[in-house]
């Protein structure tokens, strides 16, 4: 028999990798029993009435059910998977206030993670290139104090885990179980995650991606951070869920200002309308918290350099013609020194020889 997992926490695997049934029944079944090591000794009397067809769902006796748990905890043990309860000692207090707290996180990687501070930065997949480097710096210099914790989506997730992996200090929450990848393209990227830092799932391992889930993960997102920055969301995007999810939870929300009329920030400028603190560097989030910002070295500018970084921060995003035209200098020269602005981490390429300022 395994060891590793006292019998509540048995119980409670059980109920959540080996029973067809929702978080909603799950709910109900152990407000029915009282505790979940009841529920699986009594199971027989339980399900049939607690819910409709109870009966015929529940498949099998007392034996057949730790067949189930056996065979589920030996494949955690197997890949390396961990898994932490409401009453586990390292469930995230944050987790245990919200409304629909996960019964079950499973985990691969960093456990220690779980006990770090989290500040959750997210984005749509269709994030702005100056957006995306702003997101990577920002999530970089977080990494500093907190846990990072984001999603595995393309974009302003991407953007995230670019920033706070080398650091370690990354969470990164799934849709779909630890055994599987969503989307498909990040595998090696989540093999990385799972080395350095931390991937959190509340689904079975096994268990796929479905419509549901994602909402359902941008709550733990919500859930499990002090505080959420929206690096960018389109007027309906789904990134707004988790903002929404953490104004619900009574956790700050922060967000990048975009310009007016660009549909991929549209979410974002609405936010800071209603009252989420407007970010252009670290220490607007940071001061939130009564912490300072990391001293960092300033790039040394030439004259030049100088000349079209101010032209960028005046328009915002500029074509390189424009650029060298305001900036007095021929176009040659104005992409060379655009190029050395991208080096000191100053500049962005945005396509169709578009730069912006950073």
């Amino acid at each position: 028999m395994s060891g590793s997992y006292i019998a509540e926490e048995r119980a409670y695997l059980w109920l959540c990798a080996c029973t067809d049934t929702d978080l909603h029944e799950k709910t109900a079944l152990l407000r029915a029993a009282g505790s979940p090591l009841k529920l699986f000794e009594n199971a027989e009397e339980i399900f049939p009435a607690v819910l409709q067809n109870g009966a015929e769902r529940l498949q099998g006796g007392y034996h057949v059910r730790e067949e189930a748990i056996e065979k589920h905890i030996a494949h955690l043990e197997e890949r390396g998977y961990f898994a932490v309860m409401p009453f586990s000692d390292d469930y995230p207090e944050s987790l245990r206030q919200i409304s629909s707290p996960p019964l079950v996180l499973y985990g691969a990687g960093n456990r220690a993670l779980l006990a770090k501070r989290k500040f959750c930065v997210v984005g749509s997949r269709i994030t702005p290139a100056w957006a995306e480097k702003l997101g990577r710096d920002l999530a970089a210099e977080l990494a500093e104090k907190f846990a990072v914790v984001t999603g595995l989506a393309e974009g302003g997730d991407a953007a995230a885990i670019a920033g706070a992996l080398p650091s370690g200090n990354l969470i990164v929450v799934l849709p779909c179980g630890l055994d599987e990848c969503y989307p498909a393209a990040h595998a090696s990227l989540k093999q990385k995650i799972a080395e350095r830092g931390l991937l959190l799932s509340e689904l079975p391992p096994a268990e796929c991606a479905k419509k549901y889930s994602f909402h359902a993960r941008n709550r733990i997102l919500a859930g499990l951070a002090e505080g959420v920055l929206v690096l960018s969301a389109a007027k309906r995007s789904g990134t707004l869920i988790t903002a929404n999810c953490a104004l619900d939870f009574g956790r700050d929300v922060f967000a990048l200002p975009h310009n007016v009329g660009a549909a991929h920030g549209e979410g974002c400028n609405d936010l800071i309308r209603k009252g989420a603190f407007l970010v252009t560097q670290a220490e607007d989030i940071l001061s939130v918290y009564g912490m300072e910002p990391a001293v960092r070295e300033t790039a040394e500018l030439t004259e030049e350099e100088r000349r079209v970084l101010a032209v960028l921060r005046e328009r915002g995003e500029a074509h390189l013609a424009e650029l060298a035209g305001r900036a007095d200098l021929r176009v040659f020269e104005a992409s060379a020194i655009l190029s050395s602005l991208e080096i000191k981490g100053l500049a962005v390429k945005s396509g169709g020889n578009k730069y912006s300022a950073v």
